[in-house]
């Protein structure tokens, strides 16, 4: 039987109301977990590659596994979502995926790796799928954004607690037992997400006569204003992704011979992502959302430029000011692709992340083969390139979004 609807009209929680404060930190919580478990292999990387003797490239599969076995889940997650509910989804989701992650450092060969984090990735895809459509729901819609900021901020910061576990420890005993830790950092977290996340009151489930999966899907497809948006994350996301996959390589060689234990410190910077999500959402609200996005875009090249750099202390920045930039710009696509869905939230939202995360899949590894070719210059410039057309397509498909606004607007103003 359908479940039936909250009560009318339901209007969301609040800042400053106890239900709201719960959700956003199981929202945290539940994104530590996620991405720490994603992004973990990436501080690892010279280090298994070295061990397996395979390129850069290749050693970064074991990145783009994950990611692409949450690509390729984020859409079946949302469809299950629809008819459980999203926060059952994301509690099975979570409870799996833990337990996948931690058999991955007892596989004995670098195919068994890839295979268990592909899994791992497949049974993940619940978080990313459905956490902005369940903001959505949950929350008064004035607190969406800021709200999205912050369950972006829990990807960053487990992005970064992933990375700094990982590396250093796959110097002193090993890339095995530096993954193996960050999985219990992320089992933490994943109970943290069970033990605090409140019963959901704005979910609806989709029932028999509801529109099918496939109209859902296509819908939004049809939406010039939502395909940029995704073409946005996949370009960003990618973009963010070659650079945080290949300066290890970078800075572990000429000119600089960083040692590898210090090069995960850089993957610090994140920090400053965090930040610039959290702000980035309340932005936009109050100077507009292409106004940050170009911005952010604007400040990821500004960041790209410093990388060319042969001085370590200003590579150092430019990455900061190469994240700044990004999470800048990815939050407000991402809440957007929740706020502006006309039917399928849940599919609206699971597209954004397949898309952002397709990108980080393929042009983490695409990308490595510019590198391995041509070098770092070549690669900084096929990021550049990747950037501009961001760019260009938020001034399209947001400029676009603005004037069906309007439109709208004033065809509710005529008497």
């Amino acid at each position: 039987m359908p479940a039936s609807p909250p009560p009318s009209p339901w209007r969301g929680f609040e800042r400053g109301e106890r239900p709201y404060t719960r959700i956003v930190v199981a929202l945290f919580a539940a994104g530590f977990a996620t991405f720490a478990q994603i992004f973990d292999a990436q501080a690892v990387l010279p280090a298994l590659g070295r061990e397996l003797g395979i390129p850069a490239a290749s050693a970064a599969l074991t990145v783009s596994a994950t990611t692409i076995g949450l690509a390729l889940s984020v859409l079946p997650w949302a469809s299950v979502a629809d008819r459980i509910g999203r926060v059952a989804a994301m509690r099975i989701s979570l409870m799996s995926a833990t337990a996948l992650s931690l058999l991955v450092p007892l596989m004995p060969t670098f195919e068994s790796v890839l295979l268990l984090r592909g899994l791992t990735g497949l049974a993940l895809g619940a978080v990313p799928a459905i956490a902005v459509a369940y903001l959505a729901e949950e929350l008064h819609g004035s607190w969406v954004g800021v709200a999205a900021g912050t369950y972006v901020a829990g990807n960053t910061i487990g992005g970064i607690a992933g990375r700094l576990v990982a590396g250093p420890l796959s110097e002193v005993v090993g890339w095995r037992t530096g993954l193996l830790t960050v999985s219990v950092l992320g089992a933490v977290a994943a109970a943290l997400f069970l033990l605090i996340v409140p019963k959901p009151q704005g979910f609806v489930r989709v029932g028999p006569t509801g529109p099918p999966l496939h109209t859902r899907i296509l819908f939004q497809l049809r939406d010039p204003v939502m395909l940029a948006l995704y073409s946005i994350g996949f370009l960003l996301m990618g973009a963010f992704s070659v650079v945080y996959n290949y300066l290890g390589f970078r800075l572990t060689g000429q000119p600089f011979f960083v040692p590898e234990a210090l090069v995960s410190l850089l993957f610090v910077a994140y920090l400053s992502g965090t930040v610039a999500s959290r702000v980035s959402g309340s932005l936009g609200g109050r100077i507009g959302y292409l106004r940050v996005m170009l911005g952010g875009i604007a400040i990821m090249l500004l960041g790209l430029a410093m990388l060319f750099a042969d001085s370590l202390p200003l590579v150092i920045v430019g990455l900061v000011v190469f994240t700044i930039g990004c999470f800048s710009a990815h939050p407000v696509a991402s809440g957007l692709s929740g706020r502006w869905a006309q039917l399928g939230r849940g599919q609206a939202t699971a597209l954004y992340q397949l898309s952002w995360l397709s990108g980080t899949a393929f042009f983490g590894w695409a990308v490595g083969l510019v590198y391995d070719g041509a070098g770092w210059t070549a690669t900084l410039a096929t990021v550049i390139g990747m950037c501009l057309l961001a760019a260009a397509l938020a001034a399209l498909g947001i400029g676009l979004l603005g004037r069906r606004r309007s439109a709208i607007s004033g065809a509710l103003s005529q008497p």
